[in-house]
């Protein structure tokens, strides 16, 4: 659109308010100043003042936690709540203010290219960040030896989607794929309507898985789709004339912009080439990399990986009752890759869904087995033991566990995991 026809349009009213709250919202969402690291030196003290103003808005306003707890791998904490609450206040009290002292402007066309603009682009980056990912089958993987050991109930909501979702990698694969494609399309002007409505409808299950399996992303899934919703809702005019109406649909001129000066122009392609190889290109190498990292043979001598069951267990030369909810006992153990895990109430190992885990390192010159624990960022030896192996399938571990002695006898088990074979049938007689 030339700039010249962006002043004969009036937009009416109820638009442009929409648009204040929406410009100041998504702008203190997508934070677009904060997507390179590289310029960390600058960023930090803007996520510095950041910090500092959601702490003190929700002191005094929000009161959603004394101790605000900051992400950690759930975007749901306290935090995004605090966080959210305040951008939604100062779009609110933003736009009032904006409305009052600026209320004989007849649009925004320009400043809302702007804003789709960057809208589309933060779209990019989330579509390929998760897309590639998934493509590389490094968000979810197949369920491990541990959790195809663990009791279906003790799995919470998260984690059960979790290895419902690593278990095929076809559909994982097919769902990084959907990601990918959608911010392919979105790359194009051309395109772009037809990316949104695929993203539209990928970020639209990935929110529905958030909130009926209560994964930690709700926050950021929704706000994903509503960008969608938002870039579409530019477009509606014509998307109802080409879905609804079945009429001709008029070109998209939300992302067209003249350029009149050739340097800007010049700019814009080299502006984009940069955006595309650090957004998708290095993104995707880095995943590469991290793939073919973790697909390198683990090789780990003197233990091998498998499921062991408990024979013998002595905790000061004392046998005691292993099923017991207070036992120290265990019960099972398994060794896979350098991560064990073991079926006990022992609070000496960290726990997720009923099992203890620990990393171990193993030293076959010496005989000895390190159990590890990560705690506050630093990896702590929690017991080491001794090991012999009279045969194939049995390990006699002793040591000491602080000052009691501690004797194991595992004997490798012979249960068989139907889900590790990854069956699938074209012809099923019946259902399974």
């Amino acid at each position: 659109m030339d700039v010249s026809e962006s002043r004969i349009i009036t937009w009416p009213l109820w638009r442009k308010i929409i648009f204040r709250f929406f410009f100041i919202y998504f702008s203190l969402s997508i934070t677009p100043w904060l997507w390179f690291s590289q310029l960390s030196f600058i960023t930090k003290y803007y996520s510095q003042f950041w910090d500092w103003l959601v702490t003190l808005s929700n002191d005094h306003l929000f009161h959603v936690s004394k101790v605000l707890i900051h992400p950690n791998g759930s975007g749901d904490t306290s935090y995004n709540w605090a966080e959210l609450s305040l951008i939604l206040l100062l779009a609110l009290s933003g736009c009032i203010i904006w409305s009052a002292i600026d209320f004989k402007r007849k649009n925004y066309t320009q400043l809302n290219y702007w804003l789709c603009l960057f809208a589309r682009y933060f779209i990019i980056i989330q579509c390929t960040v998760y897309g590639v990912g998934k493509i590389f089958l490094m968000q979810m993987e197949f369920p491990s030896l541990h959790q195809l050991a663990t009791p279906l109930g003790d799995y919470l909501p998260m984690r059960l989607t979790w290895q419902f979702i690593g278990y095929s990698s076809p559909y994982q694969l097919f769902s990084g794929i959907m990601e990918v494609v959608a911010g392919l399309l979105l790359l194009n002007r051309r395109t772009v309507t037809l990316g949104l409505l695929v993203a539209a409808g990928v970020f639209t299950n990935v929110m529905m898985l958030n909130l009926c399996y209560d994964i930690p992303v709700k926050i950021f899934s929704t706000q994903l789709l509503f960008i969608c919703l938002f870039l579409l809702a530019n477009e509606s005019k014509r998307l109802l004339s080409f879905l609804i109406l079945n009429k001709p649909a008029a070109q998209s001129d939300t992302y067209q912009f003249n350029f009149k000066k050739k340097y800007l122009r010049i700019g814009r392609v080299v502006c984009k080439i940069i955006f595309i190889v650090l957004a998708v290109g290095m993104t995707t190498y880095s995943y590469y990399s991290m793939y073919k990292q973790s697909n390198q043979p683990y090789v780990q001598l003197g233990i091998k990986n498998g499921e062991y069951d408990v024979s013998s267990f002595e905790l000061n030369h004392k046998l005691p009752t292993k099923f017991t909810a207070d036992s120290l006992a265990w019960q099972n153990v398994i060794f896979e890759n350098g991560v064990g895990s073991v079926r006990t109430s022992d609070s000496l190992f960290k726990f997720k869904y009923s099992r203890g885990y620990f990393d171990y390192v193993v030293d076959t010159l010496n005989r000895r087995i390190d159990f590890k624990r990560e705690y506050q960022g630093a990896i702590y030896t929690i017991l080491s033991m001794h090991y012999e192996m009279p045969d194939a399938n049995t390990i006699k571990l002793s040591g000491t566990r602080g000052t009691d002695s501690l004797k194991v006898e595992l004997k490798r088990s012979k249960h068989h995991f139907q889900l590790a074979e990854k069956q699938f049938h074209w012809l099923s007689e019946y259902n399974r």
